[in-house]
């Protein structure tokens, strides 16, 4: 049964060129959103392959395709989007940008969709650097780790703007009233971290509009000790990529441990239910991906080895990030973050009467 169909809702542009099992892999993922989901979806990409993978579905009819001459390869950087001008990720964003679908979607090389993104969609008006945001597997509700990966090297300013994104993004995708922002950093205390982590957390303790919660340590990022957690792209993914690790390895040993002994696997089958569920809350499969905040449309990078589930999550994702509008409310914040403050001045120089506004 479609869950996520909105009448009159552009289509999303899915790279089908993108990730490590494209095209077939992505045009699998784009039939199950169609046929699960409801989701309009255009295929971006080479037309002979990708109408071949359609015709293994029976979905020729089903999911259009237009033409990209060109394909960024996974192993392939930032400078690729300009030597590029026609891959199948610069006709995407630039469907999005005419109007003619509501997002875009990826699995291929993240330094190439970003450049690539910047370069078509453009920046929204006072963004310093786009950021990536991922959402944590925490409870009640996820929290929002960001710059995952777009940005190595940063400035203080920009981790006060990756708040402001995060916040717009776990206001309106999460439902989450005021969030909490933390910075991650290597002590709780205000002093500990480098310069840029010590002169981020003065600006952020003074910025208006922000909940600042202070410092958080790798060990809090799923406790939930914020619902916004801001780092340096350097910094965002290796820890995205270590907790990614650290859950393969967990449920690898929980496997194998299970399969020890006839009572281990007794004891397995009746927690199958919980055990399903807790996987499921944390694969990245069921997640979708990362969103691509502070463009001037919505942008989802899927996982680069992404299977057919997690293209479709991928999918969902965006029609829901667009659906909510995000990007305005994006635009909203920073428009009143950035709004000066009202001067105010003596009502005669050298003396300390009433103050009057200018």
């Amino acid at each position: 049964m479609p869950d996520t169909a909105t009448p009159g809702v552009a289509p999303i542009a899915l790279d089908a060129m993108g990730g490590d099992h494209a095209p077939d892999e992505i045009v699998a993922g784009a039939v199950q959103a169609v046929r699960q989901h409801g989701i309009p979806i255009v295929l971006v990409g080479s037309p002979r392959p990708v109408y071949e993978a359609l015709s293994r579905h029976d979905a020729t009819a089903e999911i259009p395709i237009v033409r990209a001459e060109e394909v960024l390869k996974m192993d392939e950087g930032a400078l690729a989007s300009l030597r590029r001008p026609r891959s199948s990720i610069a006709v995407a964003c630039h469907l999005v940008r005419r109007g003619d679908a509501s997002a875009v979607v990826s699995a291929g090389s993240t330094a190439g969709i970003v450049a690539t993104g910047k370069l078509r969609l453009r920046s929204q008006q006072g963004v310093l650097r786009p950021a990536i945001a991922v959402a944590l597997p925490t409870r009640p509700t996820p929290s929002v780790l960001l710059d995952a990966g777009a940005n190595a090297e940063v400035k203080p300013e920009m981790l006060v703007q990756f708040a402001h994104l995060g916040s717009a993004y776990a206001e309106t995708a999460l439902d989450i009233e005021k969030p909490r922002v933390g910075l991650l950093t290597i002590g709780s205390e205000p002093e500990k971290g480098n310069k840029l982590v010590r002169r981020a957390h003065e600006l952020l303790s003074a910025a208006s509009g922000l909940d600042f919660a202070g410092n958080v340590e790798g060990h809090d990022l799923l406790t939930k000790v914020a619902d916004v957690i801001v780092t340096d792209g350097f910094t965002g993914n290796v820890a995205l990529k270590t907790i990614e690790g650290s859950v393969r390895y967990a449920f690898t040993e929980l496997r194998e441990t299970i399969e020890e002994s006839r009572a281990a696997r007794l004891g397995g089958l009746l927690q199958r239910r919980r055990l399903r569920e807790l996987h499921r809350r944390l694969d990245p499969e069921e997640h979708g991906g990362a969103v691509l905040l502070g463009l001037n449309g919505t942008v989802v990078i899927a996982h680069g080895a992404s299977r057919a589930q997690g293209v479709s999550a991928a999918c969902v994702l965006a029609a829901r990030i667009s659906r909510q509008g995000v990007v305005a409310r994006i635009g909203e914040r920073l428009t009143a973050a950035h709004r000066p403050h009202r001067l105010w001045r003596s009502s005669a120089p050298g003396t300390h009467g009433t103050d009057a506004p200018v």
